[in-house]
């Protein structure tokens, strides 16, 4: 199984009947989606750190939050760095970094609704979104 296909099979672990929305908003023109993964990956980070504030504060969460805003972000910022990236080496190094930082995303929101079930339904859309991420990211990293 690759790890790609692990990642349908979590998809289990945020079920609870509950349809959620989609993290991603339809851009004005056309009504077509955000396909500029800049801008994609820093909504993506502003949407964690709107939710990291409504967790409650207490010490196992808030080391869950500082891990969950870090690696939420460093999405955003690695794949920044990657697109100004001097060489094709450099490139690949940061967006295999924006890889990790996905599935890091989605391993502490799983922590988060551990510790706090009642923000599952919210987290379970941005952890779709770390999902289609990870999922993209890894998609351009086996291409180069």
């Amino acid at each position: 199984m690759t790890n790609d296909e692990k990642d349908w099979g979590e998809e289990a672990w945020w079920e609870d009947g509950e349809h959620t929305s989609v993290l991603r908003e339809e851009s004005s023109e056309r009504s077509r989606p955000i396909y500029d993964l800049e801008e994609r990956t820093a909504r993506f980070g502003e949407a964690v750190v709107l939710f990291a504030k409504k967790i409650p504060h207490s010490p196992v969460n808030n080391r869950l939050i500082d891990q969950l805003v870090g690696a939420a972000t460093s999405v955003g910022a690695n794949y920044c760095e990657a697109d100004d990236g001097v060489s094709r080496k450099d490139f690949m190094h940061r967006i295999g970094t924006c890889r990790k930082e996905a599935r890091e995303t989605k391993f502490f929101l799983r922590m988060i609704v551990t510790s706090e079930p009642t923000l599952r339904s919210e987290a379970r859309v941005l952890w779709r979104e770390a999902r289609e991420l990870h999922l993209i990211f890894s998609k351009i990293f086996r291409q180069r």
